[in-house]
C-alpha cells in the first residue's frame, strides 16, 4: 500500500506565518521557523513555505527562513510564491529547498515549466494550482494567491502542466481554504483522475475524518495542512495515529 504524505504548509507574510479564510483577510499566528519545527518533531512528512506576498513584490523573500530551517529540519522542503525565472529557482535549492512550487509565472509563460524541468528535474517542480468552482462546475485557475481569475479550465491547466514536465501538482481549492469543513473531493478527484503526477490536496482540513474522505474519494498522494495543525485542533501525531487506525490509508509512523 503507497503511503500518503502528511505535508504542513506554512504560508508566509514579512516573517510571520498567516492564515485567512478563501485565501483573504489574513491574520498573523506565529513564527515560521518555530512552526516548522515543531512539526517535525511531530512526525511530519514535508512542509511547504508558501511566500503570500511574493506578487506584489516581484521576488520570493523566503531564504533566510530555510536556511534556518533546513539547520534543524530533515525533510523535504518545497518553496513557492514569487518564483518568475530559472534564477529564483536556484536561489530557493541554494537556500535549501528541495522543490519549488510555481504558480503565476507559469500561467503568464507555459514554457517556464518545461525549461525549469529541464535544467533542475521534474521532481524539483511543483505546479501550484489554486482553484475555484465559478458554477456548473466549472473550476478557473487563479494567480496571485487566489486573487486573479485567468478563465483557464483546471482540469485543462492540469493535464498541460504534466505534459511540460511538473512533477507533482499542489492543487489549492479557494473555496474550502480556511473553513475547516473539508476538501473539495470533486475537484481533486476530476484532477486526481485526469493527470498521473501525485496531487497534493490543499484546502479545508479541519479533522482526521476529513482527510480519510478526500484521500479514498479521490485517490491523491499527500494532503496539505495549514488550519488543522496551526490551531491545534489535531497534532500531526494524532492525525497519522488516526489515519492508520483506519487501516484504509498507509502513513509513514
Amino acid at each position: 500500500m503507497k503511503k500518503t504524505r502528511i505535508i504542513a504548509r506554512l504560508d508566509v507574510k514579512n516573517e510571520y506565518v498567516i492564515k485567512g479564510i478563501h485565501l483573504e483577510g489574513l491574520r498573523k499566528i506565529g513564527n515560521p521557523n518555530e512552526f516548522a519545527r515543531k512539526y517535525y518533531s511531530q512526525g511530519i512528512d514535508e512542509i511547504i513555505f508558501m511566500d503570500a506576498v511574493a506578487a506584489y513584490y516581484d521576488r520570493n523573500s523566503l531564504s533566510h527562513i530555510i536556511e534556518r530551517a533546513c539547520e534543524e529540519i530533515f525533510v523535504p522542503i518545497t518553496v513557492g510564491g514569487g518564483i518568475r525565472n530559472i534564477n529564483d529557482i536556484q536561489m530557493a535549492l541554494n537556500s535549501g529547498a528541495d522543490k519549488t512550487a510555481i504558480n503565476t509565472a507559469a500561467v503568464k509563460n507555459p514554457n517556464f515549466i518545461k525549461e525549469a524541468s529541464k535544467v533542475f528535474g521534474s521532481q524539483c517542480i511543483v505546479s501550484s494550482i489554486d482553484a475555484k468552482n465559478n458554477n456548473n462546475n466549472f473550476w478557473e485557475v487563479y494567480t496571485d494567491n487566489g486573487r486573479e481569475p485567468t478563465g483557464i479550465n483546471v482540469i485543462d491547466w492540469a493535464k498541460e502542466v504534466e505534459y511540460l514536465g511538473a512533477g507533482e501538482i499542489m492543487l489549492t481549492s479557494i473555496d474550502m481554504e480556511g473553513t475547516k469543513k473539508g476538501f473539495d473531493t470533486e475537484l481533486n478527484k476530476l484532477v486526481s483522475e485526469s493527470v498521473n503526477i501525485p496531487i497534493i490536496s490543499s484546502g479545508g482540513a479541519g479533522n482526521s475524518t476529513h482527510i480519510l474522505e478526500v484521500i479514498e474519494e479521490s485517490k491523491i498522494d499527500a494532503v496539505a495542512l495549514a488550519s488543522i495543525i496551526h490551531y491545534d485542533i489535531e497534532d500531526v501525531k494524532t492525525i497519522k495515529k488516526n489515519i492508520s487506525e483506519s487501516n484504509l490509508i498507509s502513513v509513514r509512523l
